[in-house]
């Protein structure tokens, strides 16, 4: 008899592909004579290395090697070798919507994405908005795999296992500062609260501004003199400004500067108490790895069902606008001109909610 094995789609972004472990590593847990082979780009491998036994990786350049209608015709010649029973398209876009006609056409048990559009228009609607919860990415990846067949009772706590943090013996020494100001891994976590910030996200109304940023940087190193802030992103423009700020404060270390991939970022946010967020994809590693979440969203909502993975809605930072969600992905005009959403949160709102966070641990 045939081994069952499902081809499972989604080549971007970073946090929509970090979205799909929880529900991969239930699905191989639940199914364990299941094999199971993510096709994504070469960025994501990191996610899926240590998973269940069954979750393979490959990995498919898309912009060069498989680029156009030739290159993804190349790219289904090689998927068919690998013998699949089920193909899974979480993605939903031109490209894996071309492999999945090929699939199709070919008779193989096809599945794919419901991206509930229409709930999301009236979410972001100027003029009879309706603010309801949407599906959650996760339950909407959940349901391509029941309509193959596997129905998935949901159960993930880190890619690290239940209780379990990356190694960071592996970590280069930079990130842990030098001389006077270097971190003890001894003392880790016995005094001296870790806290991450990943200031930056790929569109401005998702951004908290630079400014109020630094403010809540400087409320934190004053109400917990001893902690140890790591920066997060490593965009042109993102990179001077975090080298800025950890020339300034002695307790901040950019950690993006030294850190040699998403495997090493994967492995430090797990040893973070807090991670402080845009809704961008560092809310999705901290999620991945049992870290809790400050998020700050602006043009967005968790509503539209991006929130991280078990992440808490009270520590979610928001503003209740007329105006909000004004945009999905967060790439729309302010049309108010202002960016209200954002500006208009203090970073003693930000602080409290991180110092509650830290309260707990």
């Amino acid at each position: 008899m045939k081994t069952e094995h499902i081809l499972v789609i989604r080549f971007s972004a970073m946090g929509d592909v970090a979205m799909t472990v929880p529900v991969i590593q239930s699905l191989a847990k639940q199914y364990p004579k299941v094999r199971i082979t993510v096709l994504s780009r070469p960025f994501a491998r990191p996610f899926f290395e240590d998973l269940a036994p069954n979750v393979g990786f490959m990995e498919a350049d898309i912009k060069e090697e498989y680029k156009g209608v030739k290159g993804l015709n190349a790219l289904y010649r090689r998927l068919i070798a690998k013998q699949f029973t089920a193909i899974a398209d979480l993605h939903s876009v031109l490209r894996s919507d071309y492999l999945r006609m090929r699939f199709n056409l070919d008779n193989f048990k096809v599945a794919h994405i419901d991206k509930h559009r229409k709930g999301k228009r009236k979410l972001v609607a100027s003029n009879g908005k309706k603010l309801v919860q949407q599906p959650t990415s996760f339950q909407n990846y959940a349901d391509v795999f029941a309509q193959l067949g596997y129905p998935i009772h949901m159960d993930f706590t880190s890619i690290y296992g239940d209780g379990k943090q990356g190694d960071l013996s592996i970590l280069p020494q930079e990130v842990f500062g030098v001389g006077e100001n270097a971190i003890s891994l001894e003392d880790k976590h016995i005094t001296e609260p870790w806290i991450g910030i990943a200031p930056f996200a790929a569109h401005e109304g998702k951004i908290y501004p630079i400014q109020l940023m630094e403010k809540v940087i400087q409320r934190l190193i004053h109400n917990h003199p001893h902690a140890h802030i790591f920066l997060f992103g490593g965009g042109k423009d993102e990179t001077p400004v975090m080298n800025d700020w950890a020339e300034k404060y002695s307790q901040l270390i950019n950690a993006s500067s030294h850190l040699n991939g998403l495997k090493q970022e994967l492995i430090l946010i797990s040893h973070l108490h807090v991670m402080v967020s845009m809704d961008s994809a560092n809310m999705h590693l901290a999620s991945l790895v049992n870290t809790p979440v400050v998020s700050i969203w602006g043009a967005t909502h968790p509503y539209a069902g991006f929130m991280g993975w078990h992440q808490d809605p009270a520590n979610a930072v928001q503003l209740d606008l007329p105006c909000r969600p004004c945009s999905i992905y967060g790439n729309k005009p302010c049309a108010r001109g202002d960016f209200a959403c954002m500006k208009n949160i203090s970073p003693e709102l930000v602080t409290e909610k991180i110092d509650s966070v830290l309260n707990k641990r």
